[in-house]
């Protein structure tokens, strides 16, 4: 074979890939894409047995067009890439500043996480991609998410390298203040000190969060409110909501969550359950999704009495959990139940349960079955219980990039694949929680992501909290000191003490 003929060959293979990616940017849906894809591949066969030079060029040229004319505005991006909607969502990120330009030249940002929320595209409109010169380096030719997943793989040796010691420097300990603390700590370890200093890390802890930042995030909410999901699909959305969940995990399975090891820094009290001498303790996964906060403690577990519970909305997931091989019905009991029912699941007794983990899941609920909820939990529990929360915050970058007719109600959307997801403020949680459960713990956690390679901005937001179910006979006592509200984080951002969570508490894989 000739050099034409190879040039050739590799020019209409890379022709095929960007037709391919084009189509995966308008056709998210797996049934779309592949029926799209079929399509593209019918008429690249279709011209495979042209001989003339000049119908040769003309069909390259009228595809490349059709790429430019047909690409994407929003082009799709993985959750956990740089700029996805999960990106740092999970990570443990390097905490060392990068010492050349060599690293600042290949870090695309820090290591990839999963949360909400897939990139949202429209299944409706046809094809399109970017268009990358043939003439770049390697690594200029790289997108940003896979030069992030390079730098994910082999840290290490990319340090080894640059003649670096690689970092071992993780963090051990919440940045969170516990209720009883005597003095605070700094949230996190990365504070900005210098916004010229902003692009020298991956990300920074307890990020301010200033006028410009409040008045970009009010335009994206008008934004959204000009146009909202259509009257006639929002009952449609609801009804589906637990289909668009068994769908969501036919497709991902246990691939898309990642193990929530994080959980034994921010919520120490989960872990005493599995000490040996812990005794007969019961802990129940709400959301179990693929059991990631289940499968974690099982097998640290050296308490021979414990027992965990995990349910989900999801037929799909529970299965999922079920084909686990580390799945032991003598260890765990996982089935099918929605935290809004109108009562407790029959597998388990009221009042039995230590601890409740309920993370990324109040979100999904329609805001009106919140006070039931409530009370499921509180059934749930035995007197002096905990409930231990994590979930989005008012504000959060996934919030703020949902487009056109995705907005179901104030601060409540649709993805998407057709998954609900609502996005808090503190006060809503000292009202969801406040009148049955004694408040521990209402945090905030912000932060400062930045994609150093693209000189990126990302701000995060999430909620954390710890809940416990009063002794009988007892009232809820006040607010403990790690309450925060948002009028309080103003000053929150300059004092950087109680009321914060750590940045650690992203879990080290993804989220939905």
């Amino acid at each position: 074979m000739s050099e034409a003929q190879i040039a050739h060959r590799r020019l209409v293979q890379s022709l095929y890939k960007r037709s391919l990616k084009t189509a995966q940017d308008w056709y998210i849906d797996t049934n779309l894409f592949r029926r799209k894809a079929v399509e593209l591949r019918m008429q690249f066969e279709a011209n495979k047995n042209l001989r003339q030079p000049r119908q040769i060029a003309l069909a390259i040229q009228q595809a490349e067009q059709h790429l430019i004319d047909f690409r994407h505005p929003d082009p799709y991006i993985a959750p956990t890439a740089p700029g996805g909607s999960k990106f740092e969502r999970n990570a443990h990120p390097d905490t060392a500043k990068p010492e050349s330009a060599s690293e600042v030249h290949h870090a695309a940002g820090t290591t990839p996480a999963a949360e909400d929320d897939s990139t949202i595209k429209n299944p409706s409109i046809p094809s399109q991609t970017e268009i990358h010169g043939d003439t770049a380096s390697p690594d200029a030719r790289k997108r940003p998410s896979e030069l992030a997943a390079l730098e994910d793989k082999e840290p290490v040796k990319r340090q080894e390298l640059e003649g670096k010691k690689p970092s071992t420097d993780k963090k051990t300990v919440s940045s969170s203040v516990d209720v009883n603390a005597s003095d605070s700590k700094p949230f996190g370890g990365r504070i900005l000190q210098d916004e010229s200093d902003v692009f020298e890390q991956n990300a920074w802890d307890h990020a301010p969060w200033g006028e410009e930042q409040e008045q970009h995030a009010q335009n994206e909410i008008a934004r959204q409110r000009k146009d909202p999901v259509p009257n006639e699909l929002i009952p449609v959305y609801h009804e589906e909501a637990a289909e668009n969940w068994n769908k969501f995990y036919a497709k991902n399975e246990n691939r898309f969550f990642k193990d929530r090891h994080w959980l034994r820094i921010e919520f120490p009290q989960l872990f005493e359950m599995v000490e040996a001498n812990a005794g007969p303790k019961n802990v129940m996964e709400i959301g179990c999704g693929a059991g990631n906060t289940l499968f974690p403690m099982i097998q640290e577990s050296k308490n021979p009495e414990l027992f965990v519970y995990g349910c989900d909305f999801s037929s799909t997931a529970v299965e999922v959990v079920k084909g686990n091989p580390n799945y032991d019905e003598s260890k765990c009991k996982a089935f099918v139940w929605d935290l809004a029912s109108d009562d407790i699941p029959p597998e388990v007794e009221p009042e039995s349960m230590d601890v409740i983990v309920l993370i990324f899941v109040l979100s999904a609920l329609h805001p009106d079955r919140w006070d039931q909820a409530m009370s499921n939990l509180y059934k749930l529990l035995k007197p002096g219980g905990l409930v231990v929360f994590r979930d989005y915050g008012r504000y959060d970058m996934a919030q703020l990039r949902f487009k056109k007719n995705r907005l179901l109600s104030d601060n409540f959307y649709v993805r998407g694949d057709g998954t609900r997801v609502y996005f808090f403020d503190s006060e809503e949680i000292v009202k969801l929680f406040g009148a049955k459960f004694t408040i521990e713990q209402n945090a905030v956690d912000r932060r400062l992501i930045v994609n150093r390679l693209r000189k990126v901005k990302m701000y995060r937001v999430w909620l954390q909290g710890k809940f416990r179910k009063p002794l009988a006979g007892q009232e809820p006592a006040a607010p403990a000191e790690t309450t925060v509200t948002t009028e309080s984080e103003a000053s929150a951002t300059t004092s950087a003490a109680t009321n914060t969570v750590s940045s650690s508490d992203i879990p080290s894989g993804t989220e939905a």
